[in-house]
């Protein structure tokens, strides 16, 4: 299976077009050709008609092209009627897309109004209750069945009303039959998503859209790399559009930075149509980001390589299972990389020199070696490599500044060299071969070194990592951590599954992320999702060690892994009671009290 046309040289995947909304009037089109189309999501409660419009108008300001609205209920899908209609009185026509959940009867609501739906196939018309049961082919044929009496009409409606459909799995909110048969995969989430495709197919309709979010880059990296593959094996005219994102990013530097390893590794192989930045932050920040992000991408792209040697036809990984790529320990100095070593953090000389008096004794963020004392070959993989060019299978390589390619295609390239020549040395990944004319702002230094790093470790390559585009020196140090913690290589912090807000969210999300960071960041390698509801509780933070989840209006229910293990906790006491579960388990430790590290 092929996920893309060429892993060397950028070309766009071809997609049908799916139009949402009226192009004449402020719609748009997705897929076709057309430009990534950016999209937001409200915060507020749906029946706050005021808060709905006036967010609405604020991310149009700034560039939004189709805005998210939740419908839990049918009443709050009935009072998008008035929504549209207050809208279009202040001459705003942005297409709306109900977000749909657990109520069919919600859907065919919206319909009525909006220009697209959105729905989870894990839980629109199929159960998740974290049952194991075995189903015999009769007994899961019934079921798509059920399925598809449920579905159907909402299919025939948006036929009938030209609407848009996005048919939207996520990880960890597979349903209980999907998990059952696929686990919790991306060929479950592919295959959930494919089963109402068909449904879609069989009247005939074909206005829709795919997403496979999970919270974890590499695993929504391979769920669309998988999708797109899946699609092109099903046939020439199953070729709908990507919407993509990493869902639950969080805030800050590390959303922005999970955000640009999953979004931006996959537009820069040519897939996404769409593309929505999930931060828990007011949602006008995500546009921003959406803009950063795709001004980002053909800079960091190859259109027409100039390979001297052929262009490989396979590729000595597995794009679709990550495994890191097998290599043999070099030195790096008190030291070692690859093997079964984590991946280390170099850094120049100039960038040591700055931090090094600054870093407290027992800091985890601290430099591993430096550049120009390391023993590290340089290579240029757009010309033939031979056997006789690389000493010994411990020599640490890197590609040579200057050479004529873009990061991502050079070391990729590299990797495919050294396996031909039956190589097992490690690689030092750099986030730019050349550096810039003038300094890059932080956005920028930071969306290009985790697109062009978070891309090469998804692909299981890289055995430790330079960052150069960042000038600032602690910053670029961080920056490197906080790349391997995103892209899941080494945890040196506290992880959190942070969900953006929206109308169905039962808590202040950043006031409360902010209070449980306070009492928690200090926990090295401990996994936290702060989810706002229901929806995206015990399936969206399915990995993590510790969950706080609304469960009511002021009231709180709190997990160890999938688990529920206190339910309706008043707000206030919440946190407290998530700190002493997590000292019940056995993984919590005080804090120490040190001067600051590195600013």
């Amino acid at each position: 299976m092929k996920y893309c046309d060429s892993l060397w040289s950028f070309s766009r995947r071809l997609t049908r077009e799916v139009i949402v909304g009226d192009p004449s009037n402020n719609g748009v089109i997705i897929g076709g050709g057309y430009p990534v189309v950016k999209q937001s999501m409200l915060t507020c409660d749906t029946m706050d008609t005021a808060a709905c419009v006036q967010q609405t108008l604020d991310l149009v300001a700034v560039g939004c092209q189709i805005v998210r609205i939740t419908a839990p209920t049918v009443k709050d899908a009935a009072n998008l009627e008035i929504i549209v209609q207050e809208l279009g009185a202040r001459g705003c026509h942005v297409p709306l897309v109900a977000d749909i959940h657990f109520k069919p009867d919600a859907a065919l609501e919206a319909v009525k109004w909006v220009e697209k739906i959105r729905i989870n196939p894990g839980n629109y018309a199929d159960s998740k209750k974290f049952a194991t049961r075995e189903y015999s082919d009769e007994a899961y044929a019934a079921e798509l069945r059920r399925i598809e009496d449920r579905f159907t009409p909402l299919v025939l409606e948006c036929k009938k009303l030209k609407r848009a459909l996005r048919i939207g799995t996520n990880h960890g909110s597979l349903s209980d039959r999907i998990m059952n048969r696929y686990g919790d995969s991306p060929l479950g989430m592919v295959e959930s998503a494919l089963e109402f495709a068909r449904i879609c197919r069989q009247h005939d309709f074909h206005n829709f859209v795919f997403s496979m979010k999970s919270s974890n880059p590499k695993v929504m990296i391979e769920c669309y790399r998988l999708v797109a593959a899946r699609l092109d094996q099903e046939g020439p005219d199953w070729n709908y559009p990507l919407h993509l994102g990493v869902t639950e990013a969080g805030e800050g530097e590390d959303g922005r930075i999970k955000s640009a390893i999953g979004i931006g590794s996959l537009l820069c192989d040519g897939i996404g149509d769409t593309i929505r930045v999930s931060l828990t932050e007011d949602s006008p920040h995500e546009i921003a980001v959406c803009n950063e992000l795709l001004a980002q991408v053909p800079t960091l792209v190859d259109a027409t390589p100039a390979l001297e040697i052929a262009r490989p036809t396979s590729v000595p990984w597995d794009s679709f299972v990550f495994k890191r790529r097998e290599s043999d320990q070099a030195s790096l100095g008190d030291l070692r990389c690859g093997g079964t070593d984590t991946v280390r953090v170099v850094v120049t000389q100039s960038v040591f020199d700055s931090v090094a008096p600054r870093i407290a004794a027992k800091a985890d963020v601290r430099p591993e070696a430096i550049y120009e004392d390391l023993n590290v070959l340089e290579l240029d993989p757009s010309q033939p490599l031979s056997i006789e060019t690389i000493p010994c299978d411990t020599q640490l390589v890197t590609v040579r500044d200057g050479t004529p390619l873009v990061p991502i295609t050079a070391f990729r390239l590299l990797a495919v060299q050294l396996a031909r020549l039956g190589r097992r040395n490690p690689i030092l990944l750099k986030d730019c071969l050349s550096l810039p004319n003038s300094p890059l702002s932080p956005e920028t230094a930071l969306l290009q070194a985790s697109v062009n790093l978070g891309s090469l470790l998804a692909d299981g390559i890289g055995d430790a990592l330079l960052i150069r585009g960042e000038t600032d020196a602690g910053q670029s140090l961080r920056l490197s951590f906080n790349i391997l913690q995103a892209a899941g290589c080494r945890s040196f912090k506290t992880d959190y599954v942070a969900c953006p807000s929206c109308g169905r969210t039962l808590f202040n999300l950043q006031t409360v992320t902010a209070r449980i960071k306070s009492r928690t960041g200090h926990l090295k390698g401990v996994k936290i999702a702060i989810m706002g509801c229901i929806v995206n509780g015990p399936g969206e933070m399915a990995d993590a060690d510790f969950g706080y989840v609304g469960g009511a209006p002021n009231k709180i229910n709190l997990y160890v892994g999938k688990k529920t293990v206190k339910f309706n906790i008043p707000e206030e006491h919440a946190v407290d009671l998530l700190v002493d579960l997590i000292r019940e388990h056995g993984k919590w430790v005080e804090a120490e009290i040190t001067t600051p590290t590195i600013s």
